[in-house]
């Protein structure tokens, strides 16, 4: 007999694909409300805090750069870095082997703010590790790797 989540004529794949899609759902929304949350603590919106880890994780970067890892239009790109001026978070800098291209840097006194509100949430996502061994912790990262092309290839889609 089916269990009540189960349809009689899945096979084992499908009915773990439709599980991962849901939990995937789930964890998408948390993730997305959870951002929200910090974000407004700083008085930012999800995709300003968002750009904000771009920039730590790969340092100063053009307004083009952002534009091919958000898969944000450029317009969209260049308002989101207004505001994040006005509010203190990045500065403009003119690119130092280039004075064409200018550069966003972060302000990392400001950042700093932004990092106490993880400190909880890093400490639960090593203690939820502890229940997985390391290869499951590899496959883990591999699947989420090839999503986070495959969402970002989607982004693009959605804007260009």
């Amino acid at each position: 007999m089916a269990k009540a989540d189960e349809k009689p004529d899945e096979t084992a794949r499908s009915r773990t694909l439709r599980q991962l899609m849901e939990v995937s759902r789930v964890h998408s929304g948390v993730a997305v409300m959870f951002h929200s949350a910090v974000a407004a603590r700083q008085g930012l919106n999800a995709t300003e805090e968002k750009t904000l880890d771009l920039l730590q994780r790969h340092g100063p970067l053009t307004a083009k750069d952002l534009a091919e890892l958000t898969g944000l239009a450029p317009a969209s790109v260049t308002g989101l870095l207004d505001r994040l001026e006005t509010k203190g978070f990045v500065h403009r800098a003119r690119h130092p082997t280039d004075r064409r291209r200018v550069l966003v840097e972060l302000n990392r006194d400001k950042l700093a703010e932004l990092a106490e509100l993880f400190e909880d949430w890093a400490r639960d996502v090593v203690e939820a590790c502890e229940e997985f061994s390391t290869d499951e912790l590899r496959t883990v990262i591999r699947f989420l790797s090839v999503m986070s092309e495959r969402g970002r290839a989607a982004a693009a889609r959605l804007t260009g």
